[in-house]
């Protein structure tokens, strides 16, 4: 079944509040945090019990260390001094390193399970509401955005701006860990808890220094695989027009150019990956050399015993894994941010584009009687500084059919897409007879020249996931002259029409598109060039057809059949209505006339 809307429970992705929003006065870790907060208040169960698997873990492991440095002290130590160790010892060593070792494998489990169950929960939710939100963005939006920027979003953004969730519960356990530490080195020697609380802020500066450095190169990297996308979209979705003029080598050529821009990028990124983590790592290790310098004087001084030194060592090498995994947290921190960011600053313009809606609902006289569908007044669209609609103005009266007529380049399909409510007037307003809680015309459908179809079955191509019955669909392809051709198809109805239907003629496509609108019961019907790929003769069929129940019809006519079907012909020319009124009264308009003449040496 097809279904084109996807919701989620509890808080998710802010659409007009975007993080992206201000984003060069916001400090890389404000943003990082804005980001960290925004998953757990969105799936706030997983966090939580991640973050407490880690914090009891670093808890064990300080714990860890202090048994193997009794076990030294009262065990090892003894035996190899020959006096043995206590009654008990070694048995009671055994049990708290097995309990010890069982509480840190549980933590560790919880702790990832739950990570990646937040990780990627929060990416569903926010992949659902991005999803969302390019469905409820108006036209305007998306002729904004290549399909392959929009895709990047859904795919490579939004993979990388969850990937710091993944460390996010051991690196707040590296603080717990870091605590529990320094409070464990200050009961064994107080000049320990120094070096300690020496090294482990110069990790964290160390860190904060790298996570600065890589936030611009870790930002072009992301611009590029967005262009990339793009650019292979493109080419796929061009793929016709690539092969029949030999594209081949130029598209491919594009793409090397931004494969290239792209590993420039990951490659100063791997640079300072390369210089900083080496650094990183080391430090722990050579605080460690410095402990044992230090820890032979104090057991020489008798301040300290084997067993605490070696614990102390063992907490120091312990620490090095996790200031590694703090080190990917905040490498990957720019990444994410920057990720989101260009999520945000998208989802933020789709939501703030203006949509189209109906200003106002036409009244009706005291018989309760529609006056008209449709009333066009004043209206003016254009792109930028060119103007393609030029103050338009008409009515539709209840169950006409009107015909919109005009040499290329008049503003025919601009107009229709404004009836359709995907374009906003600049000027002048479009009025319905009603309109949704949305604001947007109710029972206004259009079919439009390029009859898109899904890649599933002819019903679910009509249906679109609504629970329409056998009789109606086959009353609606009856009424589009398709019921002949369906019935053919191997399966009928449960025929899957391939990509794009692409499996069907350019006919066979626009007959099942207007079935399509026909079976939403429209009190408009907005027809744009949509039976171009139809034989006359079936065309001229198919309309006297639709003419039966529906209220009314707008039809940008190409074809002298059809345009005579219409009750009403409005002559478009420049953006401007030039005439107005039947076909026989318009053919003393000169224009009018040469345009009807050259449409019937066309179509001989």
């Amino acid at each position: 079944m097809l279904r084109v809307r996807v919701r989620d429970r509890g808080p998710a992705l802010s659409l007009t509040e975007p993080l992206a929003e201000g984003a060069a006065t916001l400090g890389l870790y404000r943003r990082g945090a804005k980001l960290i907060w925004r998953s757990v208040r969105t799936h706030p169960g997983p966090h939580f019990l991640g973050i407490m698997g880690a914090n009891l873990y670093a808890l064990a492991a300080v714990f860890y260390t202090y048994v193997v440095g009794r076990i030294i002290d009262d065990v090892i130590i003894p035996e190899l001094a020959g006096s043995g160790a206590a009654d008990g010892a070694l048995r009671d060593a055994v049990i708290a390193l097995m309990a010890v070792a069982l509480v840190r494998a549980v933590t560790v489990v919880a702790r990832r399970y739950f990570a990646a169950m937040a990780e990627y929960r929060t990416q569903r939710s926010w992949r659902h509401d991005i999803f969302n939100g390019y469905l409820d963005a108006p036209l305007a939006f998306h002729r904004q955005r290549s399909a392959g920027e929009r895709l990047a979003h859904l795919d490579a953004d939004m993979m990388t701006s969850t990937m710091v969730l993944k460390p996010l519960p051991f690196s707040i356990s590296v603080l717990a860990l870091v605590v529990f530490a320094v409070i464990s080195l200050a009961l064994i020697h107080w000049s320990l808890a120094i070096l300690g609380a020496v090294l482990f802020p110069s990790l964290a500066m160390f860190s904060h220094f790298y996570s600065r450095r890589v936030e611009r190169p870790a930002a072009e990297a992301q611009h590029q695989i967005g262009r990339i996308s793009s650019i292979a979209h493109e080419s796929y979705d061009g793929v016709l027009v690539v092969k029949t003029l030999g594209r081949e080598a130029a598209e491919v050529q594009r793409l090397e150019d931004a494969s290239e821009e792209l590993r420039e990028a990951r490659v100063r990124v791997a640079k300072l990956r390369g210089t900083f983590e080496p650094v990183i790592e080391a430090m722990p290790n050579l605080a460690v050399l410095l402990l044992l310098a230090m820890g032979g004087w104090l057991v020489s001084t008798d301040s300290a015993t084997i067993g605490q030194i070696v614990q102390a060592m063992i907490l120091f090498l312990m620490l090095a894994l996790p200031m590694r995994v703090m080190g990917f947290l905040l490498e990957e921190m720019p990444r994410s941010v920057v990720a989101l960011d260009r999520i945000d600053e998208t989802m933020h313009q789709a939501a703030t584009t203006p949509g189209p809606r109906a200003d106002d609902l036409l009244e009706q006289d005291a018989d309760e009687r529609v006056l008209a569908a449709v009333s066009v007044e004043g209206v003016s669209f254009g792109f930028g500084e060119v103007e393609i609609v030029d103050d338009v103005s008409f009515t539709v009266a209840s169950g006409e059919i009107l015909a919109i007529v005009g040499p290329t380049g008049s503003g025919k399909s601009t107009l229709m897409h404004l009836l359709a409510s995907l374009y906003l007037p600049d000027s002048g307003a479009v009025r319905f007879v009603a309109t949704d809680a949305d604001g947007r015309p109710d029972g206004v459908v259009s079919v439009f020249q390029e009859a898109y179809l899904f890649a599933e079955s002819v019903r679910e191509n009509l249906t679109l996931g609504a629970e329409i019955s056998d009789v109606d669909i086959n009353d609606a392809l009856r009424r589009c002259r398709a019921d002949d051709f369906v019935a053919a198809l191997p399966d009928g109805l449960e025929t899957v029409v391939g990509e794009r239907g692409q499996s069907l003629s350019g006919g066979q496509r626009q007959r099942l598109a207007l079935a399509r609108a026909i079976l939403r019961r429209p009190k408009v019907l907005l027809v744009d060039d949509a039976t171009s790929a139809v034989d006359p003769t079936i065309e001229a069929e198919i309309l006297e057809s639709l003419r039966e129940d529906l209220s009314s019809m707008v039809i940008v006519a190409y074809r002298l059949s059809t345009i005579r079907l219409a009750d009403r012909v409005i002559y478009l020319d420049g953006g401007r209505v030039v005439a107005s009124g039947t076909h026989e009264e318009l053919m003393a308009e000169p224009g009018y006339a040469a345009l009807i003449r050259a449409y019937e040496v066309a179509q001989i």
